[in-house]
């Protein structure tokens, strides 16, 4: 074969074009059959309903050992007994030493007013206490004047009895010495007039005696006035030194500041809110379930929460209480149901779930942010027999 015949072979051969292989070509290898389409197809939906018969049965197992014992509601959130910080005096704002996010701990010092006025009326206070004490000292004094006065009228007594027992002694005599016409009239007048003069100062010592005791009644009633008084002045000390104490507002427990709205130079008014603080491990959940949910929900049960913040992270709590009334009886406009066009809602009651503290030490938690909350019936303290149909939310 030609040069020439050879290249035309091969322009035929490279063009694709059909026709007997040349004698020089090697013979084709033969393509085996592809296999059906359907074998395939069945293969794939067998696999397909393997695999569903598989879920299935695993769901299945989980919802007749787990899943049907759940009280499951996802319109759940964390929540916190937060303190709100407000002023019991009034004053004008002297330092701010936290700021927003702040985390403080118990009796640190959040806010100073200034304190000027209520220094003075301490002060004011405590001099008048101080002049009470002087009142008290003077009656004390006059006291112990008066009672010598009463032992000097008791001894005066004395005195004006002795005179009587001389001047009544001297009176008989004299009198018998006039009978015998031994005396004179005017000797008896003389002794007369001495019994009479000794009489009278009987009653003169007795009414001085009643006098000063009298008198020692009065400084002592003044005295427990004057001690009352001087409580209250005392009284009014320590009103004072705790108002002084309270322009300091300090944190009532370990936790972040929140929602800080005052700055230096504010005028404060007494229970005006001034900041919130959030307690460090006072989080906790309330889920909210339907009242058709509620025979399930036990104080005491086994709580599965999980948070949209901690996905993959699941947290075993317990049910603590139950509210004593539905969510709506405490809202601000409760329904009135007295009306021509009552429809019935499903209404929800809300439960506490207490955290453990593995779920509080992780320290994302924020009041506010949402949870998933399943109760176990079956782990409820007052639970009787477990029924088999499952409650849902």
């Amino acid at each position: 074969m030609s040069r020439h015949d050879r290249l035309s072979q091969a322009s035929v051969l490279d063009s694709g074009a059909v026709g007997p292989a040349p004698s020089l070509a090697a013979p084709a290898t033969p393509i085996p059959d592809a296999p059906p389409k359907h074998g395939r197809k069945k293969i794939v939906l067998g696999l397909i309903a393997l695999a569903v018969l598989g879920g299935a049965g695993y769901e299945g197992r989980q919802w007749w050992t787990e899943d049907r014992f759940l009280v499951e509601t996802e319109d759940a959130y964390v929540q916190a007994d937060i303190a709100l910080i407000s002023s019991r005096v009034q004053g004008y704002v002297a330092e701010v030493l936290v700021k927003d996010n702040d985390r403080v701990r118990a009796g640190d010092m959040l806010v100073r007013l200034d304190d000027g006025d209520y220094r003075i009326a301490l002060d004011t206070a405590e001099s008048r206490v101080a002049t009470a004490g002087q009142t008290l000292s003077r009656i004390d004094a006059q006291t112990q004047a008066t009672r010598a006065a009463v032992q000097q009228a008791r001894a005066g007594l004395d005195a004006a009895l002795a005179q009587l027992r001389t001047a009544t002694a001297n009176a008989q005599r004299v009198r018998s010495l006039s009978e015998s016409g031994v005396a004179a009239q005017a000797r008896l007048d003389e002794a007369t007039e001495a019994l009479d003069t000794a009489t009278a100062g009987i009653a003169q010592a007795e009414a001085a005696i009643a006098s000063a005791e009298a008198q020692v009644a009065v400084l002592t009633a003044q005295r427990a006035e004057a001690e009352g008084t001087r409580d209250e002045l005392e009284l009014a000390v320590e009103q004072a030194r705790r108002n002084l104490d309270l322009t300091v507002l300090r944190a009532p427990a370990d936790g972040t500041v929140a929602n800080l709205a005052l700055e230096v130079g504010d005028l404060v008014q007494p229970g005006a809110r001034l900041a919130a603080l959030v307690p460090q491990d006072g989080l906790y959940v309330e889920a909210n379930y339907k009242e058709t949910q509620m025979a399930s929900v036990q104080p005491g049960a086994t709580v599965h929460v999980t948070f949209d913040a901690l996905p993959g992270q699941e947290f075993e709590g317990t049910v603590a209480s139950t509210a004593p009334a539905t969510g709506s009886v405490f809202s601000l406009l409760p329904p009135d149901n007295a009306t021509g066009n009552f429809t019935k809602v499903v209404q929800r009651v809300p439960v506490r779930i207490e955290l453990p503290a593995r779920a509080l030490a992780t320290g994302q938690l924020r009041a506010g942010l949402s949870a998933i909350v399943e109760v176990d019936r079956r782990t409820a303290p007052e639970a009787g027999t477990v029924t088999t149909a499952a409650v849902t939310e």
